[in-house]
């Protein structure tokens, strides 16, 4: 029995969750193994054990797939940050690794044969400077950086290969944060608007040469406190806090993908779930047009205010500040022709799945968003059970270097 310290020689299998991938420790348990690729042969060193699996980082490579590339970071490897997990695979292999990940969770979770393909963001070439904002956390000598894998230990950082230049064009790394123990930067896609969101007491001083508003213990000190995005011809204002799509060409992407699949029509009545500040919802307010309606279910405060600001004028969209369960769908959001849903990474869950199968229209279709491909399948079982089609399904790499995909599907219910 392999103990945390050990080193293993082992291969790699196929591509498993966190980054890793799978193989098979001398006793029998499965191991998974960060840095590494299907195909290779490692040594990798023990980082944690359980009755059931191992975890290990691979220290060396013996073997190494085509596919490997050197990382784009200085802090990506074992025992750095934990925020890239494909930094040493080619942009191209990620994509095709998060495609047979989705493939297999959707066979193992949710019973579906279906195979995708992960689409770029347009004029995403590198996979590289697409953040809008970034989460740091402050060490013990004030400097900022990323919580290791599995770790609250900080690993500092100057320079950060997946952020914007407008994030990093804060100046947020080029001090120290004594006192402060995170800071958020969040920026306006698209726009030169910043917010720096620290979380310390007010008395802690702010480093010198910081260009952007500040909000310290949920005080605004310095406007801006909010930023704007500019998304296919509407403005969008996103407050500290709010659920916005990082990755500056995700929200003008998933807006158009949700709209394809959606095809939403003049009149129709439309239920726009886990809402956010209103990217989907003020849109297929406009495609509704006065005759329809939509109604956004947000359970976060701010979120909220930020949807009713960015709905401004639009008498047919009503939001509405609830949590989505059961008894919401049964009882408050009507019969719609068209549901919307863009859960958290934990999904809707089966019940809330089952409850908007029985009391959508007899014609409604379901748009779901996903950035879980796990949680996703487990819902799409739940439509698939109660006599739904999985009618259209298209993936997105939203989350260049890290083992995230998102996800945007059609369910219809099934021809009578």
């Amino acid at each position: 029995m392999p103990d945390p310290g050990e080193l293993l020689e082992l291969t790699m299998g196929q591509i498993g969750g966190e980054g890793s991938c799978v193989a098979r420790a001398p006793d029998g348990r499965v191991v998974f193994v960060r840095h590494t690729l299907p195909g290779e042969r490692v040594r990798a060193l023990v980082t944690s054990t359980t009755a059931k699996l191992v975890r290990a980082d691979a220290v060396e490579i013996l073997a190494a797939s085509p596919d490997r590339v050197t990382p784009p970071c200085p802090s990506a490897g074992p025992d750095r940050c934990g925020g890239c997990d494909f930094a040493h695979v080619a942009l191209a292999a990620q994509r095709d690794l998060k495609a047979r990940r989705v493939g297999e969770q959707l066979r193992r979770l949710g019973r579906i044969e279906r195979e995708v393909t992960v689409e770029a963001v347009p004029g995403d070439e590198t996979g590289l400077g697409w953040r809008t904002r970034i989460r740091l956390h402050a060490d013990g000598a004030g400097r900022l950086g990323y919580r290791r894998y599995r770790s609250h230990q900080v690993e500092a950082v100057t320079g950060c290969p997946v952020a914007s230049a407008a994030t990093l064009g804060t100046g947020v790394l080029d001090g120290h944060w004594d006192g402060f123990d995170e800071v958020e930067v969040v920026t306006g896609p698209g726009s030169d608007e910043a917010v720096i969101v620290a979380t310390g007491p007010a008395t802690a001083p702010v480093p010198d040469g910081v260009d952007a508003g500040l909000v310290i213990g949920g005080r605004t000190v310095r406007p801006p406190s909010a930023v704007h995005a500019r998304v296919a011809g509407f403005t969008f204002r996103i407050s500290p806090g709010v659920f916005w799509q990082v990755h500056a060409g995700a929200a003008d992407l998933l807006l158009r993908a949700v709209l394809a699949a959606a095809r939403p029509e003049a009149g129709e009545s439309v239920v726009d779930l886990y809402a956010g500040a209103g990217l989907f919802a003020v849109p297929l307010a406009a495609r509704v047009g006065p005759s329809g309606s939509v109604l956004a279910v947000e359970r976060a405060r701010d979120a909220c205010a930020d949807a009713v600001h960015n709905a401004k004028g639009m008498r047919q969209l009503r939001v509405r500040r609830a949590s989505v369960t059961p008894n919401l769908v049964a009882h408050d959001i009507g019969a719609p022709s068209l549901i919307v849903l863009d859960p958290a990474r934990p999904g809707v869950g089966p019940k809330t799945m089952a409850a908007l199968a029985e009391h959508a229209a007899p014609a409604a279709r379901i748009v779901y968003v996903s950035c879980d491909a796990a949680s996703f399948a487990r819902d799409a079982r739940a439509l698939l059970d109660a006599h739904w089609q999985l009618t259209s399904l298209r993936a997105f790499d939203i989350f260049p270097m890290t083992e995230h995909v998102e996800l945007v599907a059609r369910f219809d219910p099934a021809p009578a």
